[in-house]
């Protein structure tokens, strides 16, 4: 499979970026933004509401040097963690001893938007860290089937949902993945990854998994944009 990035103005027009692109400076801002979501991770306590985690992880990514958010900080606990980040959550929940919560971050590092989200436990509650785990490794095989066969973006999320499915899991397909590049994207419409018809090139498309437990009120998240390198640091 071919992962040379569409230049501005060439290629599927889907796929444009702007001028200032770099692939580079797309994985260093990648990284970055897996740094800063480690670190939102372990600033989390039990009690701490979604309203003060967000601004906990709004002045935590500034601490790592984002120049900006393209999108919200999204932190989600317990059944929260069910719905799209376009949906409110319940306030009146706060962070358990025994929780599921995920972090959705969107910053800009040198003009370049990341994006990442991953589902973490607290406590020792097996259900829910089978459902985070499950986030994490249905994202990794589709990108894995994506770097092996070069899978459309249509294709790769109907693997996804064989995948969850055979993990017994629902797969949320109201998420299936967006455009990224050098701020802004949204310059270039590029519609969703699980809607796209093309081979997906390297470093301008976002993979979101988004499941759901089948009887009980939690689901989990996990998102990166598609590279043919690995940039996340180990996750404590």
């Amino acid at each position: 499979m071919s992962l040379e990035l569409t230049a501005a103005g060439a290629g599927h027009s889907k796929e444009r970026v702007g001028p200032d692109f770099s692939l580079q400076l797309m994985q260093q801002a990648q990284h970055k933004a897996w740094q800063a979501l480690q670190a939102i991770q372990r600033a989390l306590k039990p009690g701490i509401s979604e309203a003060d985690a967000v601004l906990l992880g709004k002045e935590i990514l500034m601490a790592h040097g984002a120049q900006r958010l393209w999108h919200p900080v999204i932190i989600r606990f317990g059944m929260n963690t069910t719905k799209t980040y376009d949906e409110p959550s319940d306030r009146s929940i706060s962070l358990a001893e025994d929780d599921i919560v995920f972090i959705d971050i969107g910053p800009v590092f040198e003009g370049h938007e990341a994006d990442v989200g991953a589902t973490f436990v607290l406590g020792q509650d097996e259900e829910k860290q089978r459902c985070a785990d499950a986030a994490a490794l249905i994202f990794q095989q589709v990108r894995e089937r994506w770097l092996d066969l070069g899978l459309t973006g249509e294709a790769l999320y109907q693997y996804a949902e064989q995948l969850c499915s055979v993990l017994g899991y629902q797969l949320n397909l109201a998420i299936k993945g967006h455009r990224l590049s050098d701020f802004p994207h949204k310059l270039y419409q590029g519609g969703s990854l699980g809607d796209f018809s093309g081979q997906p090139r390297p470093g301008v498309w976002v993979l979101e998994i988004q499941l759901k437990h089948p009887s009980l009120p939690f689901g989990a998240f996990y998102e990166d944009v598609l590279l043919a390198t690995d940039v996340e640091p180990a996750l404590s």
